[in-house]
């Protein structure tokens, strides 16, 4: 709502219902009138059942009980007619005509009936009770008055009661949220009219002595609970009952209890709402949507419904429609996923994948997440445990793929959409099968007939019919026609018929006539220009799920504009689907009929825009890695190819959330250059994705990414990618603890290093192994490699003074990890002013830290503060995080020697928040417990 009280989407109001009161309609300011009391009767009979199909029969016993008309019938119908009239001029509210009946379709929201419902379930769900009651207060105050004032059926008066049974038993859940958000005296005066009003009612009476209680008034409480029973046995010879009674029993022992209002909750998960946009024009698929919700209520574990049948038939557009029309079913949350069972980007996404996504839906911290594939799923199945979660598993291969993403309760749904019928769910979980015919004639009729424009369709009735037979009743198809038939239209629609009923349809699926597309998409493609044609064939060999604009005009050969202007013409035409601006995809067929015409192509043509595309995610990786880790040794990548343009990123936010949105298209380039022999970038795209899979904690894709590296290694010439895969590989496993892989890959990679006199990877492979032995607790071992690393430089001072400085505060901090502290302050103080001297301010504050942590050792806290007080704004002044949570980690301990706790517990609060988000969870666990009492000095 607006501050004006209207309902808005965007810029434009949105339509607007109202039943809890007299029965009106409006759009924006003004109200639509919506007939007598008759017709209303009819309108009420829809809006209960709002986006349900209400048959005609039910309609007439709703709106005449027995007192239906002669011409009953006629009747109903002219009053559906002139309310589809009134209801035409409020946005996004429309009565269509149905096999069997009549459905109004509406946002839930929009009906002040439906809102207050959802607000109900978000309320009693909210764990917050001051934000349940706000939450309560805004579904009470959308009544108005008695509910269809004026209206007089049997069953409107049956539902009326209904509601207003629902309304009092939402006061009550209101009240009791508030008492327990400690608002005790705002409920008062309610609850002594309540009483008065409802004096044999026991939970009205439990509230109105809870809330004198905390008022301070015990003996009224104590005077009106007598009254009750008094009452209570006159009039039902019965006593009150045990929770009354216990309550009775806490005012007279003053039970500390009683005054304890509800602490505010931690920060509760997020609801995950991951549910793509539900299909326009949806029409329909009454039988399928019956079948889907019968299934969702009719388990006692978790439902798992299947929808099946061949590509374009409309499955995932079924499956979202239902899920969005039944979301409020599933008040803790909807997930969703595309598992690409049947996508030519790539093999089947890894169920384990899949449930990593579920856990960052579900709020779960990166540093909580285990690294067994297992484990992690039994945390899945724990979190959704008992919730009313629905999970979409979208384009499924086997039931192999959707098995470990099954929740354990009957509480949660499961709707699966595979091109396979996926017996081994139906036989060993009991999935309910749903075999998706094509729509029949008239489905398919009104689905054109929306997308048309009913003016264009109305016009010519018999093309329209032409279209529909020739398309066999697939959803993709009718689409495409629409998309062709808005993209021309100077095109009657009887000359696109004729051109579809001349071209044929190629057999789909086996030969099956009635499951043909290709020829639809053929003449898609035949309205294309040369270049947009060309554009199109290239774009379904882009690897990865989607693309966007720099990406595809790198493949494409076209500079960004006219990439631009081919994307909007392909759209138009439903070539292409942009879900998220400036992100293009391919429905799979289109796809495959794309990779069809590319086939066709020169090869030298399907081989320059394989390497520019590969160039461009290579290079603009490589650019965003160096601003997350300018420090990093750089990997020799040469210049960008003819037609490579690097999407240009300014800064560290900016070069995060390209990782973010391309991730899955960096695997999938990834992939193609191990299928296509493009062995470098195969190598390289590892590399530039080392520093954000560590930020974001994606340790499997890391391991995932280097052994694909490993496994094209022999056709690697440069001595530096043998040394750089061993090496990352080595990190990999160190991370997953393998530590026996981890010391193989580590001095596999100091070996090389060493046959080729590379002398900067053999000190950063040292560091390495310093950094693995500290890791399995190995001190000493860690001390000795960086001693070596110390050694190797100092013959290289020259060369590699930042280098020297790294190497001399690495031995100074593991010396004093030891308990050398003279000797570790001297190597930090020569690493520091080596830092200073060369201007590299990043470790002159890791300098400053490593001397900070040695003078809290000895005693020397206020010059401890000093040095990390040093650190801390040039390690912010770097955006260096990970040192920042470090040195307010140690500030905490210094502010604690020096009794200034107020201080301490805030630097550890900011280094504990940051240990989260890095997914460092020891450290989390350290911190908390340092927080919880006594601490010790030992940092890292």
């Amino acid at each position: 709502m607006d501050r004006e009280g209207f309902r808005r989407r965007g810029d434009a109001v949105v339509g607007e219902l109202r039943v809890l009161g007299p029965v009106r309609a409006r759009a924006g300011a003004r109200w639509v009138e919506v007939g007598h009391a008759r017709q209303q009767c009819v309108l009420v009979a829809l809006v209960v059942d709002a986006n349900r199909v209400v048959g005609a029969d039910q309609l007439l016993d709703r709106a005449w009980g027995e007192r239906v008309p002669a011409k009953g019938r006629e009747t109903l119908y002219a009053y559906l007619s002139r309310l589809r009239r009134a209801l035409s001029e409020l946005r996004d509210v429309t009565i269509v005509r149905r096999s069997g009946g009549w459905e109004l379709q509406v946002d839930p929201d929009a009906v002040d009936l439906h809102r207050f419902g959802r607000l109900l379930v978000r309320a009693r769900s909210t764990p917050d009770p001051a934000a349940g009651a706000a939450v309560a207060e805004q579904a009470l105050a959308l009544w108005r008055g008695e509910p269809f004032t004026g209206l007089d059926t049997p069953w409107i008066n049956s539902v009326r009661e209904s509601l207003q049974q629902r309304r009092r038993a939402a006061e009550l859940d209101h009240t009791d949220l508030a008492l327990r958000a400690g608002r005790h005296t705002d409920v008062l005066p309610v609850l002594a009219a309540r009483a008065r009003e409802h004096p044999l009612d026991e939970r009205v009476a439990a509230q109105y002595l809870v809330a004198l209680y905390r008022c301070g008034r015990q003996a009224d409480a104590l005077t009106h609970y007598h009254a009750v029973r008094t009452r209570l046995a006159e009039e039902l010879g019965a006593d009150p009952g045990p929770e009354l009674r216990a309550l009775h029993e806490g005012i007279l022992t003053a039970d500390a209890a009683l005054t304890a209002t509800e602490p505010a909750p931690a920060v509760p998960r997020p609801v995950p709402r991951q549910l793509p946009a539900a299909p326009p024009h949806f029409t329909g698929r009454a039988i399928e949507l019956a079948a889907l919700t019968t299934t969702a209520g009719e388990a006692t574990t978790a439902v798992v419904s299947i929808v099946a049948g061949p590509g374009g038939i409309g499955k995932t557009w079924l499956a979202l429609h239902w899920a969005h029309r039944d979301a409020h079913r599933f008040p803790d949350g909807q997930l969703f996923v595309d598992l690409r069972g049947f996508s030519p980007d790539g093999p089947p996404l890894d169920p384990a994948v899949a449930v990593r996504g579920f856990l960052d839906a579900l709020g779960v911290e990166p540093g909580r997440v285990p690294v067994d594939a297992h484990a992690q799923t039994a945390l899945f199945r724990s979190l959704v445990a008992d919730k009313r979660v629905l999970l979409v598993l979208d384009n499924a291969a086997d039931a192999a793929q959707v098995t470990p993403l099954l929740p354990g309760t009957a509480s949660c749904a499961v709707l699966v959409t595979s091109r396979n019928l996926l017996p081994g769910l139906v036989a060993g979980h009991g999935a309910r099968l749903l075999a998706l015919p094509v729509l029949d004639h008239a489905e398919a009729r009104r689905l054109l007939t929306a997308r048309l424009g009913a003016a264009r369709a109305e016009a010519e009735p018999a093309a329209v019919a032409d279209l529909v037979r020739s398309c066999g009743g697939f959803p993709l198809a009718l689409s495409i026609i629409a998309g062709r038939a808005h993209s021309h239209p100077h095109l009657s629609l009887a000359a696109i018929a004729a051109e579809l009923r001349d071209s044929g349809l190629e057999a789909l699926d086996g030969g099956d006539p009635a499951a043909s597309l290709p020829a639809v998409l053929s003449w898609s493609h035949r309205a294309l220009t040369a270049d947009q044609a060309t554009a199109f064939a290239l774009l379904s060999t882009a690897p990865g799920p989607d693309i966007g604009v720099p990406a595809a005009a790198c493949l494409t050969g076209l500079c960004p504009n006219d990439t631009r202007a081919v994307l909007r013409v392909l759209e138009q035409a439903s070539l292409v689907v942009q879900d998220t601006p400036g992100r293009y995809r391919m429905h799979d067929l289109v796809r495959a009929r794309a990779a069809r015409l590319a086939a066709e192509l020169p090869e030298e043509a399907r081989q320059a825009a394989l390497r520019r595309v590969l160039d461009f995610y290579t290079h603009t990786a490589h650019a965003a890695d160096r601003l997350l880790y300018p420090h990093r040794l750089p990997v020799p990548l040469g210049t960008p190819g003819p037609g490579v343009r690097p999407h240009p990123l300014p800064d560290v936010p900016a070069a995060l959330a390209w990782f973010d949105t391309e991730h899955a298209n960096l695997l999938a380039a990834q992939h193609t250059a191990v299928t296509a022999g493009h062995h470098d970038a195969v190598w390289r795209i590892a590399w530039t994705l080392n520093t954000f899979h560590s930020r974001r904690g994606r340790l499997r894709d890391e391991l995932a990414g280097w052994q694909a590296a490993l496994d094209v290694a022999t056709h690697l010439t440069d001595p530096t990618a043998h040394i750089a895969i061993h090496r990352h590989l080595g990190l990999a496993h160190a991370e997953v603890e393998r530590h026996a892989e981890a010391a193989e890959h580590l001095h596999q990679a100091l070996d090389r290093a060493a046959r080729h006199h590379d002398v900067v990877h053999q000190g950063h492979i040292l560091f390495d192994l310093a950094w693995a032995a500290e890791r399995r607790g190995d001190l000493r071992e860690a001390l000795e490699h960086s001693r070596r690393a110390l050694d190797l430089v100092v013959a290289h001072d020259d060369d590699y003074p930042v280098w020297r400085a790294d190497a001399l505060n690495q031995v100074g901090w593991h010396t004093a990890r030891l308990g050398d502290h003279d000797t570790a302050r001297a190597h930090c103080q020569a690493a520091l002013a080596l830092h200073r001297r060369h201007g590299n301010p990043t470790g002159e504050a890791h300098a400053l830290a490593n001397l900070g942590y040695v003078d809290n050792l000895a005693g020397e806290h206020e010059r401890a503060l000093d040095r990390c007080r040093q650190a801390l704004t040039l390690l912010r002044d770097a955006g260096d995080a990970y040192y920042v949570a470090v040195v307010r980690d140690l500030m905490g301990h210094a502010c604690t020697a020096l009794g200034r706790h107020t201080e301490a517990r805030a630097a550890w609060r900011e280094a504990r928040e940051l240990y989260r988000q890095q997914g460092r969870h020891d450290d989390v666990d350290r911190v908390r417990r340092q927080l919880d009492g006594p601490t010790s000095l030992v940092v890292g």
